[in-house]
């Protein structure tokens, strides 16, 4: 299994990464599968640089709150609106109860309009702890502790040949949004790679309760699940990552890394497999030109 990080920032895209998204692919013996892990604020565009959309399997949604979810309106626009067709079955979306009325509103979708999204999406909806399999991938969703009415850590586990002809199965945990909970701790139990948000800081966030972690938080939960490596994830633009490494170092003495738009890794082994990819962007000055050298309807060139 590889996970692949398309946006990392918290709470709402950074300069350097979308909000919450996360490209999970695993190899059952005759093809790849992909699924992700939330589809928050800018990802479709970075998502783009890694995969076609149409190769996707399923996406998964931790909760509904917009750094997690929002860009599934994007997705319904490439879907619905191909010239040259969606051309597959719909989109397969797993998520909260109120996935699918949460996404219609958001797009602007009349509320008579009965049909909404289902030509796009094929909405399903969590129960927790109950196990859903896509291809080589079973994922369990574990409620959580979040201002929300559901938020879940996603366990992924994938079951997968290797080359001596035996199945191997790798485990992936997915935070999602939550403060400690029991319930985190064993979506987490022995994960391969524990992608854990990371978004406060001990002593400037002590007054906030049942929201976020702190790296400190994240390394206790780390520790207790007995993981074997942490990706600290999550984190906003007002919070130092320096900060949450040492608060997590102190209470878990596993590999940690954090986080960063592009990067690949290898699940089972934890080893980075690639590099954030370049692409070829227009000259500034063919995005936003000189505006002395504009010409303005009506008005003459200068």
């Amino acid at each position: 299994m590889k996970l692949t990080i398309i946006g990392c920032t918290g709470s709402f895209p950074g300069p350097g990464s979308p909000a919450s998204c996360y490209l999970v692919s695993a190899f059952d013996g005759e093809r790849e599968w992909q699924i992700l892990l939330d589809l928050g604020s800018g990802a479709v565009g970075v998502l783009q640089r890694y995969t076609g959309l149409r190769d996707l399997d399923g996406v998964m949604i931790t909760h509904l709150h917009p750094d997690h979810f929002m860009d599934l309106c994007g997705m319904h626009v490439a879907i619905r609106w191909d010239p040259n067709k969606w051309g597959r079955e719909r989109m397969l979306v797993w998520g909260p109860e109120a996935t699918e009325d949460r996404i219609g509103t958001a797009y602007g979708l009349a509320p008579d309009d009965a049909e909404g999204m289902h030509k796009d999406f094929d909405f399903r909806s969590w129960e927790p702890l109950q196990p859903v399999e896509i291809g080589p991938f079973k994922i369990t969703p574990y409620p959580v502790r979040h201002p929300i009415e559901e938020a879940y850590a996603l366990r992924v586990e994938a079951t997968e040949p290797v080359a001596d002809g035996s199945m191997m199965t790798s485990v992936l945990t997915y935070s999602g949004d939550t403060d400690s909970c029991d319930g985190l701790v064993e979506a987490a139990r022995g994960a391969d790679i524990f992608l854990c948000e990371a978004a406060f800081e001990e002593g400037r966030d002590d007054h906030i309760e049942g929201v976020h972690l702190t790296g400190k938080r994240a390394g206790e939960t780390a520790t207790a699940a007995g993981v074997h490596r942490l990706l600290l994830t999550h984190i906003p633009v007002w919070t130092d990552i320096n900060t949450v490494v040492d608060e997590a170092t102190e209470v878990y003495d596993g590999g940690i890394a954090v986080a960063v738009s592009g990067v690949t890794y290898g699940v089972w082994s934890g080893n980075r497999l690639g590099d954030p990819r370049a692409m070829p962007t227009a000259p500034v000055a063919m995005i936003r030109p000189d505006p002395q050298q504009r010409t303005w309807p009506g008005r003459p060139s200068r």
